[in-house]
């Protein structure tokens, strides 16, 4: 059964990240990957408010799997992040790809830790603090 969770959880975060990656990106005149950039980084935010929520209360590995392993493991895309990071540096980009790359990691980082401290502060204001 767990597999099965992860499975459709993936399925809704890979369909999520192809449908939100085009539409960013169709708004950006660049070659920059700022759709795979955008989906990474708000990956990493819903990742940081998933794990931050699951360690203040007790939910089922089902639940667990369904959203983490399966949901955000399908929509970021470390992936299509390294392919996109090859292309440029074999396009002679390496300015572009290095800032890329810089970008990437500092803003993914940065979002995870937004999502983990945002649901510290909301659990925080639930206990009257």
């Amino acid at each position: 059964m767990i597999y099965l969770l992860i499975a459709l959880g993936g399925a809704a975060g890979s369909l999520l990240r192809y449908a939100v990656g085009r539409v960013v990106q169709g708004m950006s005149a660049s070659g920059f990957p700022v759709g795979t950039l955008f989906v990474n980084v708000s990956g990493c935010f819903i990742i940081g408010i998933l794990v931050r929520q699951f360690m203040n209360m007790q939910l089922s590995p089902e639940l667990r799997a369904l959203l983490i392993v399966g949901f955000c493991g399908g929509f970021t895309t470390f992936s299509t992040f390294s392919a996109d990071t090859i292309g440029l540096i074999e396009g002679g980009e390496y300015a572009r790809a290095s800032g890329y790359v810089v970008l990437s990691v500092g803003l993914c980082l940065a979002a995870t830790l937004a999502g983990m401290t945002a649901m510290r502060l909301l659990a925080g204001a639930g206990h009257g603090r």
